[in-house]
């Protein structure tokens, strides 16, 4: 099988993948099209607090959608979005601390009319990087200028940055949830020094979703956060969820496993999204990107068959086997 690059440059250097069906993401390998998988929609899974149905992949924006410095950057992230909901994603996750990311996705889905057509979820941390206590009216004033950044009368979800003074900034949700200016509230972490805190908040707290880093070859949270979720009802957004080690650098150069195509993966990135999306604890997968060609790719992680629960432990021993990412050329 080709590699992402192989793979997406050749439908792209034509100028007309855009166009292209969702079919195309997973059957371009196959050259008797009755070969191909029949589900050709992206899959959907429920909000467990309020059985709302969330397509499974999204898009996020740290450091992917900072600023609007040059059209040629403008015009892509818009045709990123574009895309996204073209094929029927819709969630994307940003936070106020992602520079200018809020306002840039705001002003797109205006001039792209797709306002309605998207899941806003963002972050509040009003106490900052050093932690400590949060000013309530700064935390007020930071959640009235994502309302005004989006230009929505409602924010479907707002979850607590990094577990940042909790009792303050997810009592100001709260609110804000029963006032019914935000839909879904919930907490984040990326830090596993913070599982333990974040355990107790899901246990204790009615919040609907949890936003946590997870990757092929990052599982931490199958252990405890994930099952916890289930058993509580709580949706579970993932981060990062190419890896803090950079899967794709390890993968280089490597052909696909043939048994991939037994779950309609056809490059690197729908193999390592394909193994999260498998999880049922998981609701949406969120990578960041800001070119359209790996948008479609990364939809197509969420297309088509899964892989079983043997499988992914055979997916995770062969991704555990790859050689460390090799250093970054300077």
């Amino acid at each position: 099988m080709k590699t992402r690059r192989q793979w997406m440059g050749a439908a792209l250097g034509t100028g007309t993948a855009l166009a292209l069906g969702p079919r195309f993401l997973r059957a371009s390998e196959s050259e008797n099209p009755d070969e191909a998988p029949k589900q050709d929609t992206l899959l959907q899974r429920a909000i467990p607090s309020s059985g709302e149905m969330l397509p499974v992949i999204g898009l996020g924006s740290s450091a992917t959608f900072s600023s609007t410095a040059g059209s040629e950057d403008h015009a892509a992230l818009s045709e990123v979005l574009k895309v996204m909901t073209d094929r029927g994603a819709k969630v994307f996750d940003t936070a106020p601390s992602y520079g200018a990311s809020e306002e840039v996705a705001g002003e797109i889905v205006e001039e792209l009319g797709i306002a309605r057509k998207m899941f806003w979820a963002t972050k509040l941390n009003a106490a900052g990087r050093g932690g400590g206590s949060a000013d309530p009216a700064a935390a007020r004033a930071q959640i009235d200028a994502s309302f005004a950044k989006y230009k929505q009368p409602k924010i479907d979800l707002i979850q607590v940055h990094n577990l940042a003074d909790v009792p303050t900034q997810l009592g100001i949700l709260k609110e804000l949830k029963k006032e019914g200016r935000v839909r879904y509230i919930g907490v984040t972490t990326t830090r596993e020094g913070q599982y333990g805190q974040l355990k107790q908040i899901m246990r204790n707290e009615p919040i609907d979703f949890i936003g946590i880093d997870y990757a092929i070859d990052n599982r931490s949270v199958e252990d405890e956060i994930l099952p916890l979720a289930q058993e509580r009802k709580i949706g579970v957004l993932v981060y990062v969820p190419f890896g803090r080690t950079s899967l794709f650098r390890r993968a280089e150069g490597k052909e696909l496993p043939e048994w991939a195509k037994e779950f309609d993966a056809n490059s690197w990135a729908q193999f390592f999204l394909k193994y999260l999306v498998a999880h049922p604890a998981v609701t949406v997968v969120t990578p960041a990107t800001s070119k359209p060609k790996n948008m479609i790719d990364n939809i197509g992680g969420g297309i088509g068959r899964l892989p079983d629960e043997a499988t992914r432990k055979r997916m995770a021993a062969y991704v555990d086997a790859l050689p460390a990412a090799p250093a970054r050329r300077r």
